[in-house]
């Protein structure tokens, strides 16, 4: 993945499994988002690899919205 799409595709994850932008309840910050664009950056765009949707489907906030 390009790195100018890095990003965007960490800002989908969140609208697409928590329904909310990164610095929304419960965090205030970008923190989270950071977190994860520093994580993609490292595996080098492979989202796969940097397991994020394993990661949000398996949050505690994505599983109290959504259920198990």
């Amino acid at each position: 993945m390009k790195p100018d799409r890095r990003g965007k595709t960490v800002l989908m994850q969140y609208l697409g499994y928590l329904r909310r932008n990164p610095n929304d309840l419960p965090d205030t910050s970008y923190a989270g988002y950071t977190f994860w664009l520093n994580k993609l950056n490292h595996f080098n765009g492979d989202f796969v690899a940097a397991e994020m949707v394993k990661a949000f489907i398996s949050s505690g906030e994505y599983r109290q919205r959504f259920g198990t």
